[in-house]
């Protein structure tokens, strides 16, 4: 049986992942409660797929604050009541071998709850959304603080890796974009002051948070006078030099846009990040085929591969995975005569 990537153990900091599949953060819009605690939902939803086998789980976009929100029924990670359920949910994916990350967000201008909305200038996503406020430097501060929060509290529920959200049109990557990104001051202009909320971001979160560290990026916003995959190869050299040990490369959704989408139209983002950044990276983007998945790995265009839609269709695709590339693979024991002939 020949050694398959997909199925090798990989180990960020002292976390070591059981093999490269990764559940890649999709939001359910399914916190009934409207007050961003974890539903039953929730529990059936992420535990099926660590019987599945996924070797890391990480939620949904969670917010750090409740207007952070991009809907009224989304996961939230701003009060202290929050860690209980979800270190339920973490205890229960552990115990059948997967690991466990949750990806802090805010979702900016973005956001369709009730109330004010904010982002780093004052600029409608479209002519249908409703038009943001400008964050004040003060109100900068205090949100720095809230994602900080929102990791002290990820620790406490026992979570083995954070990844911050800096992608598809939300705060951070509204406040990386030149397209969404109009401000004057420290935070606006330059490639490196645009960076600089992202920065704080994560020099706060990682005052409280030793484990691995995360960054989802959007690598291109698809438009002319957007941000382009030179521009994030520089940020992901700051991003390394910041302390971040991975990059999730996505791409699109700060502004709308005409994208040509195929199978593994995003992999080549996180090939040229990885090669000329120097750092590690995470692969998504209609990756549903185990040998697509593979050659992804072998040809060292990324470290590991966040299966998505896929694994709405199939919460056990790494055992078709397996199957499929001939490799051994360890199920719950109640699962055991699947795999018999």
């Amino acid at each position: 049986m020949k050694d398959r990537l997909l199925f090798s153990p990989f180990t960020i900091k002292d976390v070591t992942l059981k093999n490269r599949i990764v559940m890649s953060p999709m939001c359910m819009y399914s916190a009934a409660n409207k007050k961003g605690f974890l539903e039953d939902f929730h529990f059936t939803h992420y535990i099926s797929r660590a019987v599945g086998q996924v070797g890391l789980i990480i939620l949904e976009a969670t917010a750090v604050t409740p207007e952070g929100r991009i809907s009224e029924l989304d996961l939230g990670i701003w009060e202290d009541d929050h860690i209980i359920k979800l270190a339920e949910l973490v205890q229960q994916i552990k115990s059948y071998g997967a690991k466990t990350g949750i990806q802090l967000a805010h979702a900016g201008r973005k956001s369709n709850v009730s109330g004010d909305i904010f982002a780093p200038s004052s600029i409608p996503f479209d002519q249908n959304s409703r038009t943001p406020k400008e964050l004040t430097k003060e109100q900068i501060k205090e949100t720095v603080e809230k994602f900080q929060l929102g990791a002290k509290r990820a620790k406490d529920a026992g979570f083995d890796i954070i990844e911050i959200h800096a992608a598809h049109g939300y705060l951070i990557n509204e406040f990386l974009s030149p397209l969404s990104n109009k401000r004057n001051d420290e935070y606006g202009g330059s490639l490196e002051n645009r960076y600089r909320f992202l920065k704080e971001v994560i020099q706060a979160v990682r005052k409280v948070w030793e484990g691995p560290l995360f960054v989802r990026v959007s690598a291109s916003d698809y438009v002319e006078g957007g941000s382009t995959i030179n521009d994030y190869v520089q940020i992901a050299k700051w991003l390394k030099e910041d302390g971040v040990d991975l990059i999730d490369v996505s791409s699109g959704g700060l502004v709308p846009a005409n994208i040509d989408v195929y199978p593994g139209y995003q992999v080549p983002f996180s090939e040229k990040i990885r090669q000329e950044a120097n750092i590690k990276t995470g692969a998504v983007g209609l990756i549903t085929s185990p040998l697509q998945a593979e050659e992804i790995l072998k040809n060292n265009r990324a470290d590991l591969i966040f299966v998505a839609r896929e694994l709405l269709r199939n919460p056990y695709w790494p055992y078709h995975a397996a199957n499929e590339l001939n490799a051994k693979i360890e199920s719950p024991t109640q699962y055991e005569r699947g795999w018999r002939i």
